[in-house]
């Protein structure tokens, strides 16, 4: 079974245009949001994963289906899991929904690399903290 990390958040006049409507870029805003979150739900933090690992997390790729409209003042809640993880990446499924109504499906590879930048291998006690979150998903 695959962990659900919810983040709530509220729609503020800066993440508008002059119509009222969600920016598009401001949508990966929100998510970065709600993967920081789910870090810290976890006991950690990218700024604890640099320091102590000397990795960054960084996103490679991000898919990104809009569906419907956020305005403002709306409340808007983010559901993000991982889908599966390698050696070196994580792949994570992440939805913006408001109420009842999803209206952004994002799918993100994300891969921990070193202080140049280079691709590194997910440290192993950062892996098996992580590996409760997706056991069944883990493809070496």
């Amino acid at each position: 079974m695959h962990e659900n990390f919810f983040h709530k958040l509220k729609v503020y006049y800066e993440d508008t245009d002059a119509g009222g409507v969600v920016y598009y870029a401001n949508y990966l805003n929100f998510l970065e949001r709600a993967r920081t979150e789910s870090l810290v739900s976890l006991g950690f933090s990218n700024k604890k994963i640099k320091d102590e690992f000397g990795a960054l997390i960084i996103v490679k790729s991000c898919n990104i289906d809009f569906k419907k409209s956020a305005y403002l003042e709306d409340e808007l809640s983010i559901r993000s899991f991982v889908k599966s993880i390698t050696k070196t990446s994580f792949f994570m499924n992440q939805f913006i929904s408001r109420e009842e109504d999803i209206i952004v499906e994002a799918k993100l590879h994300l891969v921990f690399v070193n202080n140049k930048g280079k691709p590194m291998r997910i440290p192993e006690s950062l892996f098996q903290d992580f590996k409760p979150y997706f056991c069944d998903s883990i493809k070496v």
